[in-house]
């Protein structure tokens, strides 16, 4: 297995991993979110064997009042025939190096409550913060 970047010849190569996580999300909305992420810093890697991608971890620098500099994941995913091999964390793995790299002193991302145990395992433990927002669409101001 090789993990690396996800240069953007073959970001597209990465959708039917990502899709397993985000089914909302049709290729070119994908693609076009990358992209647009991308212009704020945001980088896609890759667990790799061969051409096959088995899982992408999408991550970007942040910077904020509460938490500093740090580095905040917005997406991992491996698939689910490639689970419980140590895709995911190698991944992680990767995310702490490259937060270590720049100089931030914590990695930072949302979790659903299913895979909470994954992350604890790896040294992560729930922050104080509860996330709320508010669907723009459906609501009337």
């Amino acid at each position: 297995m090789e993990v690396r970047q996800i240069f953007a010849h073959e970001i597209e190569l990465a959708f039917p991993v990502v899709a397993e996580l985000r089914p909302h999300l049709d290729l070119e909305e994908f693609l076009r979110s990358v992209q647009r992420q991308s212009e704020s810093g945001y980088e896609l890697w890759g667990a790799f064997k061969g051409r096959e991608i088995l899982g992408v971890i999408g991550f970007r620098s942040a910077h904020n009042l509460s938490r500093g500099a740090h580095l905040f994941v917005d997406d991992l995913v491996v698939t689910a025939k490639s689970q419980t091999r140590g895709i995911g964390r190698a991944l992680m793995a990767l995310a702490e190096r490259e937060a270590r790299r720049h100089g931030f002193d914590g990695v930072y991302l949302d979790s659903r409550a299913t895979v909470l145990d994954f992350y604890t395992k790896l040294g992560y433990r729930p922050h104080a913060a509860t996330l709320v927002w508010k669907d723009l669409r459906v609501t009337k101001t």
